[in-house]
Parts: C-alpha cells; structure tokens; sequence
C-alpha cells in the first residue's frame, strides 16, 4: 500500500528546515529506525555529504538516522532494502539524470508502490507525478527521460505562486507556463502552494496544509481545491 508524503518546500519562511511539517513526519516515520535519503538534486551546488548532514540533524531531533543513498555500494539494491526514503529539493533535472544513471528509478517506483514510506520534498515530489515536465527549475543538465514514478496520476508545480497583479515585469505567470505545458500534454497539473502536502495512503490521495491548491486541466478553467480535499478524480 503507497505511504507517501509529498510537500511542496522543505521549509517556510520563518521556519527550521522541515520544522512545519515535522509533527506529521513524526506519525509517517514512526515505524523506521533510518531513512535513506536522496541527495542528488543538491540545492546551490552543496555536497551530497554536506545534504545529508543536514537532513540527518533535523531528522535527529525526532530519534531518526539518515544515511545517504550516495555512501552505499550499490543505490538499487539499497532502495529495494530501505526502511524509509526521503527525497529533497534542488535542481530536478539533474536528480531525474542521476536517479537515472544509477538505476534508482524502477527500483524506488517498486518500493513505493509496494509501501516503503516515502518523504519528497520540492524536487522529491516533482518525481512522484507522471512525469517531471512541470517543475520550475532550470534544465542545467539532460536527463534521458522526463519520466519519473508514477505515484499519482497527474503533475505537480510544487512552490506553485499566484500572480500578484503589482508586477511591472510583463513576463509569464506560473499559470501561463503550465497553459503552455497544456497545449502539447493533457496530464492534469496540481499547482501546490508553500505549506501545503499531499498524502498517499493506498489509492486514497488527500490534499493537506493550510492552503488550497490550483488544478489545471487541458482544455479547462482551472480550479480551486480546498486542504482536506480527496484528489482521487484527478487523472
């Protein structure tokens, strides 16, 4: 059975790193001892020693150890064996190359698929939708396939942000990018505000936080769904 948390950001403004979410984390990775975390989408170029000590502090504060998926031999075989995986945020494309190139991919969609607790954040839940090609970050490197697990039946556009009508830049909004995605691809998108999640419990798929999110739909109007909102309709 999918036990998934997916969360827009890893931390709000104001807060410690994971600190708003940290009270669910502590019910999600109740049954783990150590999370296997993911560090390859390395925000601002940071070692993925340097990452992982910094997730393994946080994760401290509640009696978790986090190892970093990069220490082991052999990163398929220790997804498959993982107790728990945390994937966090950075650049997505080159954690989808490097998911990729070591294999993690298929193995790390099994897992989930067959109920390995599963932490994402930003980028780490980028890879939870159908496929990567909504995420806002820049293509710094090329993966092999924007493809990624599968573990809902839509995209997300996570740090999703409204246009605040005060903007003199006469550029594109976020909703004019995922219109554009929407010209050429008909996977529904799920624009996720900071402070908002989406837990996966089985086939259940449940909006949660304070904020609602923004759906957009090929061909449609997009929609307002409030926190606490079943998004088991959306495929």
């Amino acid at each position: 059975m999918k036990n998934l948390i997916i969360a827009s950001t890893s931390t709000l403004h104001g807060s410690g790193y994971l600190e708003y979410i940290m009270p669910e984390l502590e019910t999600h990775f109740a049954h783990c001892q150590m999370i296997v975390f993911i560090p390859y989408a390395r925000p601002g170029g940071i070692t993925h020693d340097e990452y992982t000590e910094k997730v393994a502090q946080t994760f401290a504060r509640i009696g978790k150890e986090v190892v970093g998926l990069h220490t082991f031999e052999n990163p398929a075989e220790s997804i498959k064996n993982a107790e728990a995986v945390f994937t966090g945020g950075g650049n997505t494309f080159l954690l989808v190359s490097e998911l990729y190139r070591y294999g993690v991919m298929e193995p790390l969609a099994e897992a989930l698929t067959n109920g390995t607790p599963y932490l994402g954040s930003s980028a780490g839940s980028n890879i939870t939708g159908l496929t990567m090609q909504t995420t806002n970050d820049m293509p710094i490197v090329y993966p092999p396939s924007f493809r990624t697990l599968g573990m809902i039946p839509f995209n997300l556009n996570p740090h999703y942000i409204d246009a605040d009508g005060q903007s003199k830049h006469m550029g594109e909004t976020r909703e004019t990018r995922i219109k554009e995605f929407h010209a050429f691809n008909a996977v529904p998108v799920l624009g996720l505000r900071e402070g908002s999640w989406i837990e996966v419990k089985g086939e259940r798929i449940t909006l949660k936080g304070e904020l609602s999110a923004r759906l957009f739909r090929q061909g449609l109007d997009a929609v307002e769904l409030e926190t606490g909102c079943d998004l088991g309709f959306v495929r």
